[in-house]
């Protein structure tokens, strides 16, 4: 396991060196400059239009609920795992990175999304389908019909071995392991020399139970249940975040400082500046397309089916998909760690070190949490056991609308790759229902590094056609506010 996960590692080096981290920031600027800063000129619009009525005879699901789907797939364990992977990685620079590459990301959702309303399949009995596959296709032309076909084919390995399926269980499954078996002492079952816990086991096979029934029931079931978990969930979470980061204000000036004077390797010890400035660069901005999937493709699967006629008024109802996910939701966990490292006055890290080693993913994002409830109720067994349950409980909701998202995501790849034959995605269901029943047995540090390998080669696609048609983006873009200088694009729900 050793060996295949050093393989893993040195892959993971390549396809997320510098050549992608400069397309991903470098497509971002250029959407940027190209729609005249969409992102930060329309944000309090796009904001206002979430709720807006359906718009169009076309479509499956609301603009609304076309936005919860793709919520439900980018607010999950990179929320909570994934940035406390990096800040323990990359130190709390990382999160700089994460905020940079959302706030450019804006720009990207906002241009992929519009780009897959544009550009969507429609056939004849109304269903819709589309994506970055039949953006390459129809706005690139068929001679790239083949980039289009990598996509769907990345996007579909994504799903099935990276960020839909195992990493989001295996979070769960932690986390659950953390609240009723801290110690690993009720052991079930040994895999290459490691003790799986009941606790592991048993929420293992009930999450891939319920992730089966509402993945049997489809988009529409899909989309029903995550325009009802993820605004309760997101709200949840911003509560307890909130709540520790505005009782200990005192530390938040200083960690500010702590995470921009990281960002720049100010504070690189071994490696030297230029070694800390990439390492930083490298998981914050690797998690951060993890966590928001701006640049990936795969939102655009969910907004293609929205109910509405301008593409430009989903691609900025999509957008906000990023800031909530990044700006808003990663910076509680990311300001949470980083303030719980400076309450006793120590380096940031100082507390989170277990065995010789500097904790990781949701074993430290739980523990900053239990400092900074600690740092104001003081320190007991009952206090702690409430802040394990309650991140829990986040990590389960936010972990399991991740699959559900995904699992969608990956069946509109399938259904293109099969010429809409739904008996393989039939198949696909399977396979992705077994995938999740085996996430919590593998070891963690593979289960990330696959997944950003199969992110990687998920965005590569995407993001030459985004270089490619950034001219119709800003072209369309143009033309929407002209024809829509002030009024909001659709009449608000009641």
């Amino acid at each position: 396991m050793e060996k295949f996960e050093a393989v893993l590692g040195k892959i993971d080096d390549v396809v997320w060196g510098p050549i992608l981290i400069v397309l991903i920031l470098g497509t971002g600027i250029l959407l940027t400059v190209r729609t005249k800063g969409v992102q930060f000129k329309k944000l309090a619009r796009a904001l206002k239009s979430i709720m807006q009525k359906p718009s169009g005879e076309k479509g499956e699901v609301s603009s609304f609920g076309a936005l919860c789907t793709a919520l439900s797939a980018t607010i999950g364990t990179g929320n909570i795992v994934g940035v406390a992977t990096a800040i323990a990685a990359g130190g709390p620079g990382a999160l700089f990175w994460m905020w940079l590459a959302a706030l450019l990301g804006m720009a990207t959702k906002y241009a992929e999304c519009m780009l897959a309303v544009n550009f969507r399949q429609v056939s004849a009995d109304g269903h819709i389908l589309g994506g970055p596959f039949y953006t390459i296709e129809k706005g690139m032309g068929k001679k790239w019909k083949w980039l289009a076909v990598l996509f769907a084919v990345f996007a579909m390995l994504a799903g099935l071995l990276g960020i839909g399926t195992m990493t989001q269980i295996n979070g769960i499954t932690n986390a659950v392991k953390g609240v009723f078996d801290p110690n690993n002492a009720n052991v079930a079952i040994t895999i290459g020399g490691n003790g799986i816990s009941w606790a592991v086991v048993i929420a293992g096979a009930f999450i891939t139970l319920f992730a089966a029934l509402v993945i049997i029931g489809g988009i529409k079931r899909i989309s029903k249940v995550a325009t009802f978990i993820v605004p309760f969930m997101a709200a949840l979470y911003l509560l307890v975040g909130a709540f520790v980061i505005m009782f200990n204000l005192s530390h938040v000036t200083e960690a500010f400082q702590e995470i921009f004077r990281d960002a720049f390797g100010a504070r690189a010890i071994g490696g030297g500046v230029l070694g800390a400035l990439v390492v930083a660069m490298q998981k914050g901005i690797a998690r951060g397309i993890f966590s928001n999937e701006a640049g990936l493709g795969s939102a655009p699967i969910a907004a293609s089916a929205a109910q509405v006629e301008e593409p430009v008024a989903q691609g900025l109802v999509s957008m906000t998909g990023t800031f909530i996910d990044t700006i808003v939701i990663c910076t509680i966990t990311g300001l949470s760690i980083v303030i719980a490292g400076l309450v006793p006055g120590g380096d940031w890290g100082s507390n989170f070190i277990s065995g010789g080693a500097m904790l990781s993913g949701g074993d430290l994002s739980t523990a900053a949490f239990v400092t900074l409830f600690a740092n104001v109720f003081g320190q007991s067994a009952g206090l702690e056991l409430f802040v394990r349950v309650i991140i829990m409980v986040c990590l389960a909701f936010f972990a399991f609308t991740t699959i559900l998202g995904w699992d969608y995501y990956a069946e509109r790849s399938i259904e293109y790759l099969a010429g809409g034959k739904m008996s393989i995605v039939m198949v696909y269901r399977i396979l992705y229902i077994v995938a999740i029943f085996i996430g919590p047995y593998l070891t963690l540090s593979a289960v990330w590094t696959i997944a950003d390998i199969t992110n990687a080669l998920m965005a590569l696609p995407n993001i030459v056609s985004l270089i490619a048609l950034s001219g119709v983006v800003a072209k369309m873009t143009d033309e929407y506010f002209k024809k829509y200088p002030h009024l909001d694009m659709i009449e608000p729900i009641d």
